[in-house]
């Protein structure tokens, strides 16, 4: 199931050339939890009655009670997983398969793969990608030591929080903390929609693919604790990178189309992603909105996916 957000890992049979399943953590010691939250459960809700694109599953509004939780107020960054990695010879999936999904937005790359036939022009699959090299050989992660680490996949960011004492939030969880609690807003500053002078998020400013006016400063991501948190501390629960969920993808309707993808959703094991990421603009990606979201393969990473931590009280 491909999206314009990120595509999935394709090769459903395909195994990675040393091993089907990812190193678990090992070494010694564990590593540490940075900047929890605590989260006040309680009665809350996830979805929207108003869902902008149903077919992602957005709505309908449908309630849950919560325990309270933590959940850390940045994304897990690149500083951060090089610490996991070095301290337990943790290998990630990208490296594993010796490849990933990269966003190339220069008229060259959208040329040459419209020409190929590629119903995502802006996606490659390039070898050697990961998250040592988000954007392949050559890349480097020197100056992005507190950006976001992507290049991850489902059982990558598992691993890491099961290192630090903790799990990925549900999407309900998340939700209710991007939101500050369960009063209703669209995004997590409230209900002002941003645009190329409004800059609130790392979202995509001009025309996509195209042309990006950098209005907001960044290229692709950018700094953990970049832009205004939200009312609770939580920072870039819009934009910036697409994070993952612990909870299965699934499509709450009885439309032929929702079964349809949920049977895909089922056979490729997908997972909920929350909060779009860099590459979203109102005009033809509108999923920086809370209520939004996205469903990947576990398997997949791309440069525009991460993860945030949460932890049990």
């Amino acid at each position: 199931m491909s999206s314009c957000c990120a595509p999935s890992r394709p090769e459903r049979g395909e195994t990675s050339p040393a091993d089907t399943t990812p190193s678990p953590p090992g070494g010694n010691g564990r590593g540490a939890a940075q900047g929890v939250i605590r989260v006040t459960g309680g009665r809350s809700f996830v979805g929207t009655h108003a869902p902008e694109i149903p077919q992602d599953g957005e709505g309908p509004e449908r309630a849950v009670i919560l325990a309270d939780f933590g959940l850390e107020a940045e994304t897990v960054t690149v500083a951060r997983f090089a610490e996991f990695v070095a301290a337990t010879g943790y290998v990630t999936e990208a490296e594993r398969f010796g490849w990933t999904a990269v966003f190339f937005g220069d008229r060259q790359h959208l040329d040459a793969a419209a020409a190929a036939g590629s119903a995502l022009p802006w996606w490659h699959r390039v070898e050697g990608a990961c998250w040592r090299a988000p954007e392949g050989p050559g890349s480097s992660i020197e100056a992005r030591l507190d950006h976001p680490v992507t290049q991850v996949s489902w059982a990558d960011a598992n691993a890491f929080a099961a290192w630090v004492g903790g799990r990925l939030p549900t999407e309900a969880e998340w939700e209710h903390a991007a939101r500050a609690g369960a009063s209703r807003r669209r995004f997590p500053w409230g209900e002002q929609e941003p645009d190329d002078d409004t800059i609130l998020a790392n979202i995509w400013q001009g025309s996509f693919p195209h042309r990006n006016t950098l209005a907001d400063g960044y290229a692709r991501t950018a700094p953990a604790r970049s832009f205004e948190p939200n009312p609770l501390g939580f920072y870039n629960m819009a934009g910036n990178v697409w994070e993952w969920t612990h909870d299965p993808f699934r499509v709450r309707s009885l439309s032929m189309q929702a079964r349809q993808r949920n049977a895909a959703a089922l056979a490729n094991a997908d997972k909920v992603l929350k909060g779009g990421s860099f590459l979203c603009h109102i005009s033809y990606c509108y999923r920086y909105r809370i209520a939004a979201r996205m469903a990947l393969s576990p398997d997949s990473a791309a440069s525009n996916a991460g993860f945030r931590v949460a932890y049990d009280l």
